[in-house]
């Protein structure tokens, strides 16, 4: 065949590609960018720390008289109230929680019917009106849940329609949802994300149809893109009457919407296939466990004791004890707006550690050297402005370049980074949220751009689907 015949088919063949695969994947945009642009006002339902935090009754130290259980493998050790009753509340590192009385002798109640009625009442100060158990719903299918399962579901009696979730394991509330917030996420974030539960609840089927379904939609928008730019003609040689473009009606404003706003559909489309890292390209590495242990090993057979607590913190609503690098730490209510953090030896506001936590962190990076220092009083574009400040970023020089964010008060570390991490952040969280720092600091700025970008795509899969119907009646 000459070349020019197998040109032609080819060229034949992209315009069939993008024309009826284009039928379906401009409704995937379409509800994309609609869902898209609730999101930005509404977003998912969840329970913050600081919410927890607020809900939260503060600590009957006159029921405290049981120092802090200090054991090898803890990951977090809390003091905070179960209902009525003060516990120690130890998270492993395998993810298992224990909960241990700080009061001698004392039974936990069940969470049960009940109990489940009573906590979320407390906690919202509205009264609860029914309650009934569930292993996942619509609300609490994400995988963060599984530790808490079953979760009892409790309606509040209140005009927003609340409804708190309580954990069977620990016996906290650990989401709430609005009727505002359910109605709306059934226009955001569960069409957007493709988030229903009967598929939700499936992790990975979940990720095989979110690559199945963006990757012809990616092919789509490439073929688009294409198509617009051979069938423009903006030099002398133009259409009739000088057009650059030889469509009308909705043709001609699925041509122009394409062209100006195919370069970011493109971007959103990409990236949004990237949110479930395909072939986890970008999962990066971990810290080595043994050495991971040791860093946030606890020291001891027994914290401080309840009296030196009460006085320390006498309204707190809970307790922290940490020992990350070393450092015995005692956290108070480290969600609030006014978190204090105390020397557990002194019991006074600690001074300076960098260097111990320095020192310390060198064994969480294995075959590499730490190269450089920052201390961050300002986001940098890896670390968002509400992320938490300050905060140690260390820099190391081994074969994925791993950057450590600690926290400069309790030596935790935060976060891990390593050059795919990093990667990921500019291939899917910057192109498809546009959290650039100088946009979210401008938040108007910010939405109106997306504002703009997704009318440009609305008009793009609106057109589309219109074309695509009338071609299917012929």
């Amino acid at each position: 065949m000459p070349r020019s015949d197998i040109g032609r088919v080819a060229l034949r063949w992209l315009f069939l590609t993008h024309r009826w695969a284009g039928i379906a994947a401009c409704l995937f945009f379409g509800m994309w960018f609609a869902s898209g642009l609730v999101m930005l006002y509404m977003p998912y339902p969840a329970l913050s720390p600081a919410a927890r935090w607020a809900g939260a009754a503060p600590i009957d130290w006159s029921r405290v008289d049981v120092p802090a259980p200090l054991a090898t493998g803890q990951g977090r050790l809390l003091l905070e109230m179960r209902d009525t009753e003060p516990v120690w509340r130890i998270e492993r590192d395998d993810g298992v929680i224990d909960t241990v009385p700080a009061q001698t002798g004392a039974v936990l109640p069940a969470v049960d019917h009940g109990y489940a009625r009573r906590v979320a009442a407390n906690f919202s100060g509205t009264r609860a009106i029914r309650a009934d158990q569930v292993m996942r719903d619509q609300w609490t299918v994400a995988g963060g849940f599984d530790r808490h399962r079953p979760l009892w579901r409790v309606a509040l009696g209140d005009a927003a329609g609340t409804v708190i979730y309580v954990s069977s394991a620990t016996g906290l509330p650990v989401q709430r949802t609005t009727r505002v917030q359910r109605i709306w996420n059934w226009l955001g974030s569960v069409p957007h994300w493709l988030y229903p539960t009967v598929l939700r609840q499936d992790n990975a089927a979940w990720r095989q149809v979110v690559m199945w379904v963006s990757g012809p939609c990616i092919a789509v928008a490439l073929t688009g893109i294409w198509i617009g730019i051979l069938r423009l003609r903006p030099g002398q040689r133009r259409y009739k009457a000088g057009r650059i473009s030889p469509y009308r009606g909705w043709m001609l404003w699925h041509h122009v919407s394409g062209l100006v706003g195919g370069v970011f559909l493109l971007g959103w489309i990409v990236s949004g296939w990237l949110s479930v890292d395909p072939g986890r390209l970008f999962a990066g590495g971990t810290a080595p466990v043994e050495a991971l242990r040791r860093y946030r090993a606890i020291d001891g057979d027994t914290g401080p004791a309840p009296a030196r607590l009460a006085m320390a913190a006498p309204d707190a609503r809970t307790i922290e004890i940490t020992n990350a690098a070393g450092l015995p730490r005692i956290v108070i209510d480290r969600a609030s707006d006014h978190p204090r953090f105390l020397d557990t030896r002194t019991m006074a506001h600690p001074g300076d550690a960098t260097a111990v936590i320095v020192k310390a962190s060198a064994p969480l990076v294995a075959g590499g050297a730490l190269w450089r220092i920052d201390r961050l009083t300002w986001p940098d574009a890896y670390w968002g402005l509400t992320r938490p400040l300050p905060i140690l970023r260390l820099r190391f020089d081994d074969h994925v370049r791993t950057w450590l964010y600690i926290d400069p008060a309790t030596g935790d570390v935060v976060e891990r980074q390593d050059r795919a991490r990093r990667l990921y952040r500019w291939m899917f969280d910057l192109p498809h949220t546009w959290d650039w720092l100088w946009l979210v600091a401008s938040r108007p700025v910010r939405d109106l751009m997306i504002w703009l970008m997704s009318a440009f795509g609305l008009v793009v899969s609106v057109s589309g689907v219109w074309l695509g119907y009338r071609r299917l009646l012929r």
